[in-house]
């Protein structure tokens, strides 16, 4: 497919609720899915960002799994965002990609975020994921993920770069600075769908959601408040400028250990 069309559903969350967050995202998420190829919902959207996961895990296949696949069966859409999963003893901030054809795709958070104690709470992941989606290769991340470009590095196996996540609002230079630049540096569009209001804790998040080109133009941001943020995306565009400037030839050749990083 040459154009791709992304949504972005920048909410406010209810802490520690998965059945109101699935409600009130449902309704959302049917209002969004004319038209959309994928939707984008923020980190850990059934909860909101809590280090309360032993209470709040669910089982692989759990709810919220169902739950997705059915919105995107019923509605034509596939359909990415994360939660916590508990598996075989640990706990994952995983990404679960529901697929309109009924496929599940998963990615766990590789970088936990130290500051928070994510890193005390979670099992960091160990592989990334690349996901196609009519023709395009996609590789979603989560939040803390974008500061880490050495993960994020496009080694030629991705054409749209997505991050969910919980950004703070006292950090939104750092959000807004980021994104453009894995953009341009990868040679790709990026798109970051981020939360509102005020979580458990009293951290206020700083939506401020925004996809991307390949140059780091912003062709949508979102402000503070809840919020739909879509752009199609153009392959011909981007096959294009990749012709055209072909930096992505001259990148540093590496591997990275799938040991995660050291706590």
């Amino acid at each position: 497919m040459e154009r791709l069309s992304i949504t972005l559903l920048q909410a406010d969350l209810h802490w520690e609720d998965p059945e109101a967050n699935r409600r009130e995202l449902g309704m959302l998420i049917a209002s969004a899915a004319e038209n959309s190829d994928l939707i984008l919902l923020p980190e850990t959207f059934t909860t909101g960002f809590t280090m309360n996961a032993a209470a709040m895990a669910e089982a692989p296949h759990g709810p919220t799994e169902k739950w997705l696949l059915e919105q995107a069966a019923q509605l034509s859409v596939d359909i990415c965002g994360s939660l916590i999963v508990e598996q075989d003893g640990n706990r994952y901030n995983r990404l679960l990609w529901a697929s309109a054809s009924g496929e599940v795709h998963s990615y766990d958070k590789r970088h936990l975020f130290r500051m928070g104690g994510e890193f005390e709470t979670y099992t960091h992941g160990r592989e990334r994921l690349i996901v196609d989606l009519n023709g395009w290769r996609i590789c979603p991340l989560i939040c803390y993920d974008l500061r880490f470009p050495v993960w994020s590095r496009n080694r030629g196996d991705y054409d749209l770069l997505l991050y969910v996540a919980n950004w703070p609002e006292s950090r939104m230079s750092a959000w807004d600075t980021l994104l453009p630049a894995r953009s341009v540096e990868n040679l790709c569009y990026v798109a970051g769908v981020n939360r509102t209001g005020k979580d458990g804790n009293g951290v206020a998040c700083g939506g401020g959601s925004m996809i991307a080109d390949y140059l780091g133009t912003k062709l949508a941001v979102a402000d503070d408040q809840p919020a739909i943020l879509r752009a199609d995306l153009s392959m011909d565009k981007l096959s294009r400028y990749r012709e055209k400037f072909p930096a992505w030839k001259d990148t540093d050749q590496f591997e990275i250990s799938a040991e995660p990083p050291a706590k």
